[in-house]
Parts: structure tokens; sequence; C-alpha cells
């Protein structure tokens, strides 16, 4: 009887690990989007002819990468329907989508580097000369404690990796609330003595 009990327990201990893990990485689009003031995408112009990957990587080819990234950009930011038109380039330069490995011990994780070029459509201008280069990584999650490369397939790999890519494009606008005439968050103030 003890060992039943003793498996009972580990179920409830791992049950209880992976519904903490799908808290940490959830999908925010089915929530409002994040104030960019008067926000509207118009261009959303993805390259990936130049994307590379490691020998261990799933191979995805540029239209599968133009596919995904243009999708999650789509999904983000369509959203938004105000008045000052941004467009956006982005090159997917390098990424690695996890293969199968060994579960838990050596479960290689995906990862996607893409540089974004933002510019006012207005302006004709690159707001941010020469683009920035965002890193994503494989977020943790019930799938990917055993290796995604075992959980999901290279299209659902590739969209996680997009989706995470769009997120990480809204953070890095967030970080110009210039660009997007937004009012600078006020510093923290701290009580007086």
């Amino acid at each position: 009887m003890t060992g039943l009990r003793m498996t009972d327990l580990r179920l409830v201990v791992l049950s209880l690990c992976l519904a903490l893990l799908a808290a940490c990485e959830t999908n925010d689009l089915k929530r409002p989007p994040v104030p960019l003031g008067d926000f509207v995408m118009g261009l959303n112009i993805v390259l990936a002819d130049r994307a590379a990957a490691p020998d261990i990587s799933r191979k995805a080819t540029a239209d599968e990468w133009k596919a995904a990234v243009t999708k999650a950009m789509a999904d983000r930011f369509g959203r938004y329907d105000g008045n000052h038109i941004y467009n956006f380039g982005i090159n997917v330069d390098a990424y690695i989508l996890a293969p199968p490995g060994i579960p838990v011990v050596l479960s290689p994780h995906s990862a996607l580097i893409v540089t974004v070029h933002v510019f006012d459509d207005a302006t004709q201008k690159e707001l941010n000369p020469g683009g920035k280069q965002l890193t994503m990584v494989e977020g943790v999650s019930p799938e990917s404690v055993i290796g995604s490369g075992w959980t999901q397939t290279k299209d659902q790999q590739m969209a996680r990796m997009a989706y995470r890519a769009a997120l990480a494009v809204q953070k890095y606008l967030l970080e110009h609330p210039e660009w997007l005439k937004l009012p600078p968050t006020p510093a923290p103030v701290s009580p007086k003595p």
C-alpha cells in the first residue's frame, strides 16, 4: 500500500508542476491589446532567405518562416485600428527547431533570431536605423519539459517561436514610447522618510 500511495503522490506532484508550467506561458492574444497609442500596422514584410540553422535543427524553408512570422505579426498587430501607420521589415537571421532528444536529460530547445526594422509611414523614416536584433528562446511549458522535439511538430514549433518574436517586437516598441507618441512611463515614487 505504501508504494501505491507514493505513486499517487508523485502523480499529484507531477500534475501540479505541469499546471504551473502551463501558466508560465499563456497566449496573451485572447486579452485586449496593449495600448500603442494611435498605432496601426501598415506593411508587414518578412524575409528569411538567409536564415541560418545548425545541423541539429529540424529544417524549415524560407517560405515557411515567412508565413509563420507574417501570421504572428498580423495576429498581434492587426488588432490595432489607429491612424498612424507603422511599417515592419523583419529578417529571420537564424533559428533552431528542437529535434527529438533524450527526454528531460538532453532535450534541445528551439530558438529564433530576427532583426526588426520599424518605419514611420508618414515620414518614410526608419525609426531604428540598422534595425534591432531580437533573440527568442523557447519558453517553459509542459511541451518543452521533455523536449518540444518530442511533443510538437515542426509547424507547431515555428508558430510558437513566431508568436514569441511578435511579442518581442511589441515589447521593443513599448521601450520606445517616443516612436508611438505615448506619454513616458512615470518613474516610481519612493516614500519620503
